[in-house]
Formats: structure tokens, sequence, C-alpha cells
């Protein structure tokens, strides 16, 4: 997450209490990143993306990444050259095996599973990472 002030810009990385790093606003970057996910257009194939929006990388290098508009969370293996389907992935809706505009993804060690937030529905649904065909909502009608 990056956040901005008048001096410096601010990058928070894992749970919102961790340490966050200063980077300077005059400060570089080396021009030679790698896409690791999508690189192919928009589209909803499986080495495509659609206005991605959060993600997360577990500690195997897997990226899930929340796939707005295409409505699913997409998990990319380290080196993967296209991603697949972890939760949705079944058309835009509000059933138990149907996502709407996932805002964001992050793993649940302990129950193995993702936490989604759904956008569109207005809930936090815990998907199983094993064989999940459907989700739970743990949290409803959210404002």
């Amino acid at each position: 997450m990056f956040i901005s002030s008048t001096s410096h810009f601010r990058f928070i990385s894992g749970p919102l209490r961790a340490p966050a790093i200063d980077i300077h606003p005059n400060a570089t970057w080396r021009p030679d990143g790698i896409t690791v996910a999508g690189g192919n257009g928009k589209g909803n194939e499986l080495n495509q993306l659609d206005n991605p929006h959060g993600l997360y990388v577990d500690d195997d290098q897997t990226i899930y990444i929340a796939d707005y508009l295409n409505h699913r969370i997409v998990a990319w293996k380290y080196g993967a050259t296209s991603g697949q389907v972890v939760a949705g992935g079944n058309g835009q809706g509000n059933g138990t095996n149907q996502l709407d505009r996932p805002h964001d993804v992050i793993v649940d060690k302990e129950r193995d599973s993702l936490i989604i937030s759904d956008a569109g529905n207005y809930r936090v649904v815990r998907w199983p990472r094993r064989n999940g065909a459907s989700g739970e909502t743990i949290i409803s009608h959210i404002d």
C-alpha cells in the first residue's frame, strides 16, 4: 500500500500494524522489472487479467490476484506462464461459487483458505485453497 505525504511516500507491507518503509520522493527505480502475472493484454484467458486489484504472495511465492472484472481469484505459481482460477470464475454473481468484483485477497494459513473482499456483493468470503468449489460468507452487508 502506498501512502503519500508532503515529503515522502510510504510503503506498508504485511499487516496494517507492520513497520513502514520511507521512500524519498526523489527515489529512482531500476527500469528492468519483469512481468510475473498477466502481461498479455486485458482479457479473461488464464494468461490474462482484467483490472487486477489486490494481491497476496504466499510462502511458496505463489501470487494470488483479485482479478476484479473477471470476478475471480487467480493463483500464479512462481515461474508460471498462466494462472489457475482458485475462487470464483463462474460469472459475476452472488452465489456461493461466484464473486462480483473481488477487491482484495489474503491467505489464512491456519485454515488453509483465502479471505476475499467481494466488493460487488458487499461481503467477505472464506474460500478453501484446496479443492474449493465454493466459499462461505463470513461478513455480509458491508456498506
